[in-house]
C-alpha cells in the first residue's frame, strides 16, 4: 500500500512459512526450491529456517541470502500472464519462504530491518530470476518467458540476512522497525543490478552500500566498470 512507502511501523500478517529440503528437480539434478508450508514455531538461524536446505550452495544460500520473500501480490499477475493453475495458491510456488499479502518491492528498502516473531531480519538484496522458476512452472503452463518478465517489472522478491535468531510461524506479524536506504527500494535496485537500468552514479552508490550484499555489490562494480 502506497501509505506505508517510507514509513516505520509497516505491518504485515505472516500468511505462511515455506521450507523445502534437496530432491530430484531437473533429472538427476537436487534443488530444494520446491517449499511447502510449515506448522507451527520454525527456528530462524543465521542462515535461514531449521532445516531449509538448498542443493546448490553456490549460487543459494548463505547469510546475505539467508530467508527469501515473494509478494504473495505478484501471484494475480501471473494468473493473469499464466492462466489460472493451481500452483499459484500454494504459498511457496516462487521457492519463497515467507509468505505476505499487501507488500511488494515498491514499499521495501535495502537495509530495512524487520521484526519476524523473536528474530531480528534485515533487507539484504533483490531476488536474481534464475532457470528453476520456469522449470517449475513448466508441467503446469507455457513458462518460456517468466525470467524475462520478473527482471523487467522487477516483480522479482527480496532477501533478508538474520541479524538476530529467534523463531516465528503463521499468524505473527513482519513489522518494519528501521528503514534502511529510502531511495533505493528493492524495485529500483532490481532494475538497476539485473536490468542494467542505472546510471553511474547509482552503481558507484550500490558498489558502496554495505546494507547490499557482496555479492550484489560485486554486480554493481562489474556494471560501473
Amino acid at each position: 500500500m502506497v501509505s506505508d512507502y517510507g514509513e516505520e511501523g509497516l505491518k504485515r500478517t505472516l500468511e505462511a512459512i515455506c521450507t523445502g529440503t534437496a530432491r530430484p528437480f531437473n533429472g538427476a539434478e537436487l534443488s530444494a526450491f520446491v517449499k511447502r508450508p510449515r506448522d507451527g514455531k520454525v527456528q530462524i538461524l543465521d542462515e535461514g529456517f531449521a532445516p531449509d536446505e538448498q542443493a546448490d550452495r553456490r549460487n543459494h544460500g548463505g547469510p546475505d541470502m539467508a530467508v527469501h520473500l515473494y509478494p504473495l501480490a505478484h501471484h494475480d499477475f501471473w494468473r493473469e500472464r499464466l492462466g489460472v493453475i493451481d500452483l499459484l495458491n500454494e504459498p511457496g510456488a516462487f521457492g519463497s519462504n515467507l509468505a505476505v499479502n499487501d507488500l511488494t518491492e515498491s514499499q521495501v528498502h535495502i537495509g530495512d530491518r524487520f521484526r519476524l516473531g523473536t528474530a531480528l531480519l534485515e533487507v539484504s538484496q533483490p531476488r536474481k530470476p534464475c532457470w528453476k522458476i520456469e522449470h517449475r512452472f513448466d508441467p503446469h503452463c507455457n513458462s518460456k518467458g517468466m525470467v524475462a518478465a520478473i527482471v523487467k517489472t522487477a516483480r522479482c522478491g527480496w532477501y533478508f540476512r538474520v541479524l538476530e535468531i529467534g523463531e516465528a510461524e503463521a499468524g505473527d506479524t513482519l513489522e518494519r522497525v528501521e528503514i534502511g536506504h529510502e531511495q533505493w527500494d528493492i524495485a529500483r535496485a532490481s532494475l538497476a543490478l539485473h536490468a542494467g537500468k542505472g546510471s553511474e552514479e547509482d552503481y558507484a552508490e550500490l558498489t558502496a552500500m554495505e546494507a547490499l550484499s557482496a555479492k550484489e555489490r560485486a554486480r554493481a562494480k562489474v556494471r560501473l566498470g
